[in-house]
């Protein structure tokens, strides 16, 4: 017998105890809910039921419970991501992956959902006061150029437009892609994530404020807290590379400002409870992000020492819980709304019309979500 022949059946044996190995690991050890590194719920075992095993469903769910539970899983998932990697193999679950930064791959494939603009333009035209819209790129928006050209058919920079133009003109939009793309070689995004850090959330908001009527706050007068350099965000879960650094949290104090007198969070369920704008217990759990306005609720009112009686509802997606530190300089009342955590109408929380501007911020991928904004003209 050849040596090769012997080396190729030696590695075929090694290879097969491995993975006989870690199927029985998997069966008989630990098994997890939650996936602390890729920020997720686990598979649960199926249940057995005639109609799962007849329409292949139940085949599927236990091929997901494997998959989910396997032996040293998310080791397996790293290492497939490294040797990718450096095999020219760049794209994990739609991530590109980069030794400078990650970055979505699924930009073009997205389309701006009309029922959103139209749930928009309904709700300007029963509004008295004045409503604002800013639609924030993601990571893969300004930094689109280090994608491949076959997937960017469709960039970000004409969704924005799109969404823009379709917009009723009586809402002031106010665009922030080209002042992002100025600063593009600035720590403005994180590199493991599609959002603004709060350096690039800081920029947002001085383009942000001008438009409502304010003067922005120094960059010099604020106290920034490195709360943390260990934050892997949305584009790390999907893929678990490894090979790009990890990022910083930062919380941005007005040592000479005004200050948050109170932060009450309103429930679905009718619950209230008092909360801090910031909650750091979330730095030990998978979504370090969670920290910037902590338990995710529906509606958050926040008050502040600000004595203006200016009030401002914000209605948001993730993209604005970093920027809403720097509001708190203006405003003496802030609502925020949070249509993904929305159970119940709009008019269940508070009037619209007791707010005197109304200002939409949104990460520009939330947009192709049909159903965001449902909850808004109930």
């Amino acid at each position: 017998m050849k040596i090769s022949e012997i080396s190729g059946k030696i590695t075929a044996f090694i290879i097969l105890t491995i993975l006989i190995a870690g199927f029985i690991f998997t069966l008989t050890g630990k098994k997890d809910d939650f996936s602390l590194k890729e920020n997720r719920n686990l598979a649960t075992f199926p249940e057995i039921s005639f109609s799962a095993l007849t329409d292949g469903s139940y085949g599927k769910q236990l091929n997901q419970y494997i998959t989910d539970h396997f032996f040293r899983r998310e080791k397996w998932v790293s290492a497939q991501a490294d040797i990718n990697s450096y095999t020219g193999g760049k794209i994990i679950n739609g991530v590109y992956m980069d030794s400078n930064r990650l970055l979505d791959t699924e930009v073009s494939s997205r389309e701006i959902s009309k029922k959103n603009i139209e749930a928009v333009n309904k709700f300007f035209g029963n509004y008295i006061g004045t409503a604002y819209f800013t639609a924030i790129p993601t990571t893969s928006g300004i930094y689109g150029d280090k994608l491949p050209e076959y997937l960017m058919t469709n960039p970000e920079r004409n969704q924005i437009d799109f969404l823009y133009d379709n917009l009723t003109d009586g809402i002031r939009t106010i665009d922030t892609y080209n002042i992002l793309r100025m600063l593009s070689d600035n720590y403005i995004y994180y590199r493991n994530d599609t959002r603004l850090t709060s350096y690039g959330a800081y920029y947002v908001y001085k383009t942000v404020i001008q438009k409502l009527g304010f003067r922005p706050s120094s960059y010099d007068k604020y106290t920034i807290n490195h709360i943390t350099s260990d934050f892997r965000g949305n584009l790390y879960n999907r893929c678990l590379y490894n090979g790009t650094k990890s990022d910083i949290l930062d919380i941005y104090s007005y040592s000479v400002g005004a200050e948050v007198t109170s932060c009450t969070a309103y429930c679905n369920n009718g619950m209230t409870y008092r909360k801090t704008l910031n909650d750091e217990k979330f730095l030990e759990s998978g979504d370090m992000y969670r920290m910037y306005l902590g338990t995710e609720e529906p509606f958050i009112r926040i008050k502040t020492s600000v004595n203006n009686e200016k009030k401002l509802l914000l209605i948001k997606d993730s993209y604005a819980d970093c920027f809403i530190q720097f509001l708190i300089q203006h405003y003496s009342e802030i609502a925020v709304i949070s249509p993904e955590h929305m159970e119940k109408p709009l008019s269940s929380f508070i009037n619209p019309d007791n707010y005197e501007q109304t200002l939409f911020l949104f990460g520009i991928e939330s947009m192709d979500n049909e159903n965001l904004f449902d909850f808004i003209n109930k």
